[in-house]
């Protein structure tokens, strides 16, 4: 049975054949000892726990690539956590920049105005990205309008009587008319006449060619009052003339 059978090599499971010498550096000793070396490695170091290409570990738990060394099965996802978070960080920050800036809170009118004292429920707050100068912010009632206001409008120190410009060595001088329906002909920069009436006289003309400053809005049933721009003589002759008198006005044209 001998010579009907091939001879196997144990170790390369090949037919054996005519003895052939050793690759060179591949002596019988030199494979004896590279078997060695290799037998006193624990089985352990050569088990990897993992499958997957590039995250294979050693059974201790050492990575089998040495880029991943110190990294944790988490790292990933807490990545991508910070990723979106400033993903989204951007997003508001961009938003913010984009977004105009709130303007200004100033009084405005809550409707169409009339000259006269202002109530509450006249002016509310309203915020205006230009404001202009002078725009009044509060404590507005009760104080003086000089002009009609539309709705929206907003309020500045020029339309208020005491911030009112009146021309040099002029005084405001308010006189009540007796016909409430003649006020409403006239308004704020109007030239007009001041005529006195006394009972059983003629009408005489007391003050002419004054300006209108305001003509504020009454509901007391006794005439209309107008408040002019006077000389101070011409403020003492208009207190004597309504004092016993009725006054009415002339209108200047322009």
């Amino acid at each position: 049975m001998t010579g009907s059978r091939a001879l196997v090599s144990p170790l390369t499971h090949r037919p054996a054949g005519p003895a052939q010498a050793p690759p060179s550096g591949g002596s019988p000793d030199h494979l004896d000892s590279l078997r060695r070396r290799l037998a006193d490695r624990s089985p352990g170091d050569w088990r990897l726990a993992g499958r997957r290409r590039g995250n294979r570990r050693f059974a201790d738990g050492r990575p089998g690539n040495p880029r991943l060394a110190g990294r944790r099965p988490g790292d990933r996802r807490r990545r991508r956590a910070i990723a979106a978070l400033l993903a989204g960080t951007g997003v508001l920050l961009g938003y913010s920049a984009l977004r105009p800036a709130p303007g200004t809170p100033v009084l405005v009118a809550a409707r169409d105005l009339s000259p006269g004292v202002l109530r509450a429920g006249d002016l509310r707050l309203a915020p205006l990205h230009h404001p202009p100068d002078g725009a009044i912010r509060s404590d507005a009632v009760g104080r003086v309008l000089t002009g009609p206001m539309r709705r929206g409008e907003p309020l500045t120190d020029a339309r208020l009587l005491h911030s009112l410009r009146l021309p040099p060595g002029t005084v405001a001088t308010p006189v009540r008319i007796s016909d409430a329906d003649v006020a409403r002909l006239i308004s704020p920069g109007s030239t007009i006449g001041v005529l006195a009436a006394w009972e059983g006289q003629a009408a005489q003309l007391v003050a002419d060619d004054v300006r209108v400053v305001t003509v504020p809005e009454t509901d007391d049933g006794k005439g209309a009052l107008v408040v002019l721009a006077t000389t101070p003589a011409q403020a003492g002759t208009l207190a004597a003339a309504q004092a016993g008198g009725h006054l009415s006005i002339t209108i200047k044209p322009g």
